[in-house]
């Protein structure tokens, strides 16, 4: 049984839809940039950021977070604790600095996501709660977290 076929799109004459492995940078930006536009009556001015690092004497980073601060949240991209570090309270020092910064920054919550092979164990000590979870690959989780600031 074959599936059915879409309906035509009714697209103005010379365009076409794509589908593309690789999109340019410049593509998606122009995506972003449009999307940005879109929101902007609804979600003022662009995200801040904020990072937090630990470097050695040569400035090398050893541990770092690195988030996005807008309407109020701020959103934990990435929080890395090289090996050497790992287990001595590094993670939480740098979550409670972020969430300090993000406090300052008019932040009254938090949110991030991190995999089941991750930390949701320690982000769950920090007072993040689940608030959805994805089976992403099929034989783990990614779980979504959030916390209140203020």
């Amino acid at each position: 049984m074959s599936e059915p076929a879409d309906p035509p799109l009714d697209l103005p004459a010379g365009c076409r839809l794509t589908v593309e492995e690789a999109p340019a940078v410049a593509d998606r930006k122009l995506i972003e940039d449009a999307l940005f536009a879109f929101n902007q009556p609804f979600l003022p001015g662009r995200s801040k950021r904020v990072g937090v690092f630990i470097r050695d004497g040569e400035g090398k980073i050893l541990a770092g977070l690195d988030a996005a601060i807008r309407a109020g949240w701020m959103f934990v991209d990435n929080l890395w604790v090289d090996e050497s570090l790992r287990g001595q309270g590094v993670g939480r020092r740098l979550m409670a600095q972020a969430e300090a910064a993000a406090i300052a920054r008019g932040c009254h919550s938090a949110w991030l996501d991190t995999m089941s092979f991750q930390a949701p164990g320690f982000y769950r000590k920090l007072g993040y709660e689940i608030f959805a979870t994805l089976d992403y690959p099929p034989e783990h989780k990614r779980h979504f977290l959030r916390k209140r600031l203020t």
